[in-house]
C-alpha cells in the first residue's frame, strides 16, 4: 500500500485544516461504518438529499440532530422481549449512530420516513456578504487610450 504525507497541506491551507484532516482519515482506511446503507444525492446546485435504508425501524426509534457542522442520525431498536430463532437473519436490526460532516452554511430543511426509507433534505444558504462579487477596476478605458494617441499624432 502506498502512503502519502499530507503535512504540506497543513502548512499552506489556512482555515482548511479540517479538509486536510478528513483526507488524512480517508487515507487510513474505511473507519466509517457501512450500516445502515445510505445515498447522498445532489438535487440541485445548492440542495442535497440523504436517503437511508432503515428496514425494521419505526419513526419513533429514529432521532435526527443537527449541531454546528455535524448531522447525527441515531437509531435505537425497541426490543419486544420475544425470543426468536432465526434460520437466516439477513435484515439487520441493530442500533446505529451515523454522523455526516456538513459543509459551511448547509442546513437541514426537513426529514421524512416512508416505507423504511429515511429522507433528509439539506440546503446550502450562503449569506449575501460571503457570496462572490464582481470588483470594478478603476483606470483608463481602452477607448480613452486611442483618443490620446490620435491627439499626439496630430
Amino acid at each position: 500500500m502506498r502512503t502519502f504525507d499530507l503535512t504540506p497541506l497543513y502548512r499552506s491551507a489556512i482555515g482548511f485544516d479540517r479538509l486536510a484532516q478528513m483526507l488524512n482519515d480517508a487515507q487510513r482506511g474505511d473507519s466509517q461504518p457501512s450500516y445502515p446503507p445510505y445515498n447522498i444525492e445532489l438535487v440541485s446546485e445548492d440542495q442535497y438529499r440523504i436517503v437511508m435504508a432503515l428496514a425494521g425501524f419505526s419513526r419513533s426509534e429514529i432521532d435526527i440532530t443537527s449541531e454546528r457542522d455535524t448531522l447525527l442520525v441515531v437509531g435505537r431498536k425497541q426490543r419486544d422481549g420475544v425470543e426468536r430463532t432465526y434460520l437466516h437473519r439477513g435484515i439487520a436490526a441493530r442500533d446505529f449512530e451515523q454522523r455526516f460532516q456538513l459543509a459551511n452554511h448547509v442546513k437541514v430543511t426537513g426529514a421524512s420516513f416512508d416505507n423504511g426509507m429515511l429522507t433528509i433534505e439539506l440546503v446550502r444558504e450562503v449569506p449575501e456578504a460571503l457570496k462572490p462579487r464582481k470588483i470594478a477596476i478603476d483606470g483608463v478605458e481602452a477607448t480613452n487610450v486611442a483618443t490620446i494617441e490620435q491627439r499626439q499624432a496630430a
